[in-house]
């Protein structure tokens, strides 16, 4: 037991300090799980979609204020209603395809191999991106264009295959359509709620005969490190890109990829 608490703890930083940054939460704990042997089994696989919602709630806590005026104007506020709407819009394209073809997702790209190769086609593209000359036109994560969102949507879904992440595809989407790096960041943290409870919710349902009470303190162990954790790292990160930009993480997705496919065609 101790030793799975110490295993939940470990991957519940890994997944609060990956998950909002443009590095892929899932392609890491995939990584971490198949070379230091944490996180393998059917089980660990529900707990690493599990804990997320720790991640999420960290959103939660810090724009609190924000999304607390939204949710008092969603019946009177055309600005709120018009935000609810964006965020739905870009939520549906991965709710479709993910319903569709998750389970082949699951059984055919989720390997080391396809992680690796991803986070380092994703570094190169992030980086590529980090260095165009761009001229944003929108500030405010809130307000971009309803097409926008759509867009920003269909880009999420590129997300499915582990190791491109999330929250990269969203931020280099928003950039690519007019966002500056602060409110392209902050509209991936608005879309990652619906986008992960969602998940959350099928996963807990699908899984739910499966986890017993121990599981259950395994689980809360680590959604209580990802949730404080993810709440240092989005502080952090946003300051960070502001100032400057996205180069630190599209090295650190080469590097790590680089590093995989390495030991991969070790044998390790």
């Amino acid at each position: 037991m101790l030793a799975d608490i110490i295993r939940a703890v470990i991957l519940g930083i890994v997944e609060g300090v990956t998950e909002f940054l443009p590095v892929s939460s899932t392609g890491h704990l995939l990584l971490v799980g198949r070379f230091f042997n944490l996180g393998e089994g059917d089980f660990w696989k529900t707990f690493d979609v599990l804990i997320q919602l720790g991640a999420i709630l960290a959103i939660l806590a810090l724009y609190f204020s924000k999304l607390w005026r939204i949710a008092l104007g969603i019946f009177s506020d055309p600005a709120a209603q018009r935000f609810v709407i964006g965020v739905l819009v870009a939520f549906l394209p991965a709710a479709v395809i993910g319903a569709a073809a998750g389970s082949y997702i699951k059984a055919y790209l989720f390997n080391p191999w396809v992680v690796c190769f991803s986070l380092i086609v994703g570094g190169a593209i992030l980086l590529w991106v980090d260095q165009l000359d761009l001229n944003p036109q929108h500030h405010d994560a809130t307000a971009f264009p309803l097409k926008m969102y759509f867009y920003i949507g269909c880009a999420q879904c590129m997300a499915m295959i582990p190791g491109v992440s999330r929250s990269g595809a969203s931020i280099v989407a928003a950039m690519l359509f007019g966002a500056d790096k602060r409110s392209a960041a902050e509209f991936s943290f608005f879309l990652a709620i619906p986008t992960m409870v969602g998940a959350f919710v099928y996963d807990l349902y699908k899984n739910r005969g499966d986890l017993s009470s121990d599981h259950l303190t395994i689980v809360a162990v680590g959604f209580v490190v990802s949730f404080i954790t993810a709440i240092i790292v989005v502080k952090t990160f946003l300051g960070y890109v502001t100032r400057h930009g996205f180069e630190l993480f599209a090295w650190w997705r080469v590097v790590v990829g680089t590093l995989g496919l390495i030991a991969l065609a070790l044998g390790k």
